[in-house]
């Protein structure tokens, strides 16, 4: 399993980066076995649930495969928090690797696959791997939403915003394709104006979401269900695009908090950038 995202799915390579978005320290992973380990959540991921589920261990951060020479064979996580589809995204947090850098880090690893299997094995090898893609976020809360910092929002509506994102995502994991990987799950953005920050700015009532920041990213979803759909129609067997619902899942926790229980204070992740 391969893992290009944000803060939501990082498991620790922004330990390794000089910026502000860094989770290595408490409370994060208070409920985790090993502590904070630069997870943005008080325990495990959805990825480390995800390789539950499949079998696979903990992945290692991208930079500890590099730095310590830890295991590639099971996967890597790219994941850098701040990350965006657009380079310049999170910039304001420091430094951060964009969707174009963790494209560029897979790359690097594919170098190190090559010299431990022949070009069959490789292609077989690449063909079974899933390849989770969470991203998005940050080009809204830490990019579009921040015009004291970015010029996009006067350059570009929220449609025009939403195609932009798109096409770029588009390029990137038309490159991943083509370097092999076949089995793609592309999640959603989830309800940003639901985020503490975005509710503390006081633009919705008490108690309730910023209505215009979610209605914009679900323009934004509505596109990546068009790019999946597109995506699957391009490529034959056994090339697979899934969409990942991840709008619907946090905001059925939020509408339905009871419904959880004890488990969404457990185990979920925290929603922040």
């Amino acid at each position: 399993m391969f893992v290009i995202g944000d803060s939501l799915v990082d498991c620790g390579n922004n330990n390794y980066l000089r910026s502000f978005a860094r989770s290595d320290f408490m409370p994060y992973g208070i409920d985790f076995y090993a502590g904070p380990t630069g997870r943005f959540s008080n325990g495990k991921t959805i990825i480390d649930f995800l390789g539950d589920l499949v079998g696979l261990p903990l992945l290692p951060p991208f930079e500890a495969t590099i730095t310590f020479g830890r295991d590639i064979l099971k996967g890597v996580n790219y994941a850098s928090a701040a990350a965006g589809i657009l380079d310049e995204s999170g910039r304001n947090l420091g430094d951060r690797f964009s969707l174009s850098q963790q494209v560029k880090n897979f790359k690097s690893t594919l170098s190190q696959l090559k010299r431990k299997m022949d070009e069959r094995k490789l292609e077989e090898f690449l063909g079974k791997s899933l390849v989770l893609m969470n991203l998005g976020s940050n080009d809204y809360i830490n990019n579009y939403l921040i015009p004291s910092l970015y010029p996009n929002s006067s350059r570009y509506n929220s449609q025009d915003y939403a195609d932009l994102l798109i096409n770029h995502y588009a390029i990137h994991i038309t490159v991943l394709h083509n370097l092999g990987l076949r089995k793609f799950l592309l999640a959603a953005v989830g309800p940003l104006g639901c985020l503490p920050n975005q509710i503390a700015t006081g633009d919705a009532p008490p108690g309730k979401c910023v209505a215009f920041i979610n209605d914009m990213v679900e323009v934004f979803n509505k596109k990546l269900i068009s790019l999946v759909d597109q995506l699957n129609a391009n490529h034959t067997k056994p090339s697979t695009f899934v969409y990942g619902n991840t709008y619907g899942v946090f905001t059925d926790i939020l509408n339905r908090p009871d419904d959880y229980g004890e488990k969404l204070y457990s185990s979920s992740t925290i929603l922040i950038n």
